[in-house]
């Protein structure tokens, strides 16, 4: 009977304990996939901005129509790129920031343009389309790293004992970082 008990109390007691872990990670996963939210809300408008810009530089720079055409595309392939957040994982992550590191190439590749051209660069609906960039390049890198924060704690969270029986038996699995682009560690070589 002391036995009977004392099984019981146990299983009430890793019942509660485990229903705990459950719902943390619940409530961590989410978090997680609030974060990939914004991280896609971010992109979003960056891509949003691109149509203006691209027209904008059009007006000026017709001869730049391959440099056009290679933004138009690169923001078509990036904007379709989508990833559903309960879904993630290294691969689609990876696939994602490859998207989305090739409309930054050819963003750049259009920004250079304006040197060529003094009337674009004077052009006060470009400068302010260009504002509106930079600006939202510096939330892109703000929200990358709320994701990555967040994404660290979940993981932090699942890969702790007991959590980690409670998210092997749930299946709770790590999420990706964010990292930095190939090269970014190399800095550019500048000559004057």
């Amino acid at each position: 009977m002391k036995t009977l008990k004392t099984l019981l109390l146990l299983s009430i007691a890793a019942i509660s304990m485990s229903s705990c872990s459950y719902n943390s990670m619940v409530e961590k996963q989410e978090s997680v996939e609030a974060a990939w939210s914004q991280v896609e809300n971010v992109y979003q408008r960056r891509a949003d901005l691109i149509p203006n810009l691209v027209a904008t530089v059009k007006g000026y720079a017709e001869h730049e129509q391959e440099t056009l055409t290679g933004v138009v595309e690169a923001r078509a392939k990036a904007t379709s790129m989508t990833i559903d957040a309960s879904k993630l994982n290294e691969q689609s992550l990876k696939e994602f920031q490859a998207a989305q590191d090739g409309l930054t190439q050819a963003l750049s590749r259009l920004l250079v343009v304006q040197e060529q051209y003094p009337d674009l660069k004077a052009n006060e609906n470009f400068r302010d389309l260009q504002t509106q960039l930079e600006g939202t390049e510096n939330r892109i890198t703000v929200e990358r790293q709320k994701f990555n924060d967040t994404a660290r704690e979940y993981n932090t969270y699942i890969r702790k004992f007991p959590n980690n029986i409670v998210a092997s038996i749930f299946s709770f699995e790590s999420k990706p970082y964010f990292t930095a682009a190939e090269g970014a560690s190399t800095a550019p070589k500048v000559e004057f």
